[in-house]
């Protein structure tokens, strides 16, 4: 026993070290986007002025935004990261997915932001207003955005997709939607400055449009995460996979109740399984062992497993077309006799 509990220990400690690891990866990869935010925003607003550019004093407005929404992120992962305790058993995990539902959130709030913006200057326009024409400065000020937003975007979510980070992921696309404004301004200006004259109305129109693309991808990441808070079961392909296991398992007969979730970046899973009702204690502990082993493979070995062990009754079971009586659901095969898989 000594034994297996310091092997217990030991991988205890490593998926500790791993946890750690990603956060603090994760921490380090949003203050890159951060330092970034808040020089391009000095520089969009020097540009706007210098450049008397209303568009560009917006998208520097947008870029605000990042800033804020980087130390959202850090709180979050910071928090996070924070092992289970007597009030929170099941750890941190939830407040990453909390962070990424407010970025979700924010990002709503700037797509129509950036769509009431752009139709204000097209009504003004079309009533007769003459919009201004902005200089080059907000032009170069446009491209920089482009080409600096775009990059921290794809380096954001190699790392999102690296740590399977929500916020992560969140962020990365608030990266995008400011490359996207930053398309749209330049635009306008470049139209304003080239063509001159009435084509300035661009720049609104073309702000409006992309605001469309930054609220669906906004809705996505609200929606996902605002789900997971709401206890939401996991997809229907891990679900499955799940299943497949548990039929699997050598001394598995059935299982039901079946219920999973995710906390955090780690998934979570309560099942009850039948087993041989004529077993010992132990032998039955020792089967419940290897699904939870076995789930860990699946799911992840940060994840939550609760495994409660059931005898089997026989009534329920007939080897009539290998269906059981009451529900009428497949049974499992290639077992010996009276040993099926129930699935409710």
């Amino acid at each position: 026993m000594r034994g297996t509990d310091s092997a217990d220990d030991k991988i205890l400690s490593r998926s500790k070290e791993t946890e750690d690891t990603r956060y603090s990866q994760a921490i380090h990869v949003t203050k890159a986007g951060m330092a970034s935010n808040i020089l391009l925003t000095c520089l969009k607003f020097f540009a706007g002025i210098m450049g008397n550019s209303s568009a560009m004093i917006a998208d520097a407005a947008h870029s605000t935004s990042d800033f804020m929404t980087d130390i959202a992120v850090i709180a979050g992962l910071k928090v996070a990261r924070k092992p289970g305790d007597s009030t929170h058993n099941y750890g941190h995990g939830k407040v990453e997915t909390l962070s990424a539902a407010l970025i979700g959130l924010v990002l709503i709030i700037v797509a129509f932001g950036i769509f009431w913006g752009g139709l204000q200057k097209v009504i003004a326009f079309f009533q007769g207003e003459v919009l201004p024409v902005p200089g080059r400065i907000a032009l170069v000020a446009a491209v920089l955005s482009i080409v600096i937003k775009e990059w921290l975007y794809r380096y954001t979510m190699i790392y999102a997709r690296k740590l399977r980070s929500d916020a992560l992921t969140a962020n990365a696309w608030h990266h995008r939607s400011d490359a996207f404004s930053s398309i749209g301004t330049m635009i306008g200006i470049g139209s304003a400055i080239l063509l001159g004259g009435r084509w300035v109305v661009l720049d609104p129109v073309a702000a409006i449009i992309l605001s469309f693309f930054i609220f669906k991808v906004a809705f996505d990441i609200s929606y996902k995460n605002l789900n997971e808070l709401l206890e939401a079961s996991l997809d229907s392909a891990t679900y499955k996979n799940i299943e497949e296991t548990l039929m699997s398992i050598d001394g598995v007969l059935g299982f039901h109740e079946l219920k999973t979730r995710k906390i955090g970046n780690a998934m979570a899973a309560d099942v009850h399984i039948e087993v041989d009702r004529n077993l010992n204690i132990v032998d039955a502990h020792e089967i419940s062992v290897q699904v939870e082993d076995r789930l860990k493979e699946v799911c992840g070995k940060n994840g939550y497993f609760s495994i409660h062990v059931e005898p089997c009754s026989d009534p329920e079971y007939s080897e009539y077309e290998g269906k059981n009586k009451k529900t009428g659901t497949l049974l499992k095969q290639d077992v010996p006799f009276k040993l099926y898989v129930t699935l409710l």
